[in-house]
């Protein structure tokens, strides 16, 4: 019965020990978290923009809703430059439109006959299959 107490008593004594020790972790993280805090400097405050209700109410655009649809806002990159215009879909290369389409994954072109695929399944075959060689190959030369 005394043994049943003993161990009763030292998983109390290590419970307690393991709330004092992510008592203090929880403490330094919050410490350091005040310590590392980045804060930045707005230069001096201008008369009358602190708790103003103008600077809380959303900003109207200045651009009309014509120019929105029409140009790319903000895509001109130089100082005499205009933005560029959106053109007609017919003006733009065929191979845009297919940028955005699925491709195979790895796995997935593991499973289909290598003798079967159209050669541009094949070429990313071949690149995703070096690539993970590659990444094998490196990962067994850090264990060692």
């Amino acid at each position: 019965m005394q043994e049943v107490e003993k161990l009763g008593y030292l998983d109390k004594v290590m419970a307690m020990n393991h709330v004092r020790l992510i008592r203090s972790i929880v403490i330094s993280k919050e410490a350091s978290g005040v310590v590392c805090r980045r804060t930045y400097s707005s230069g001096k405050a201008k008369k009358g923009s602190k708790g103003s209700a103008a600077s809380d109410a959303p900003k109207e655009s200045i651009l009309s809703k014509e120019v929105k649809s029409t140009t790319v806002v903000g895509a001109n990159i130089l100082k005499d430059g205009a933005d560029t215009k959106i053109l007609p879909d017919s003006e733009y290369p065929d191979w845009l439109w297919h940028l955005l389409d699925k491709r195979p994954a790895l796995s997935e072109l593991r499973r289909k006959n290598i003798e079967t695929l159209p050669y541009e399944d094949l070429k990313r075959f071949v690149k995703l299959d070096n690539r993970a060689r590659i990444k094998e190959n490196n990962s067994l030369k850090a264990k060692n």
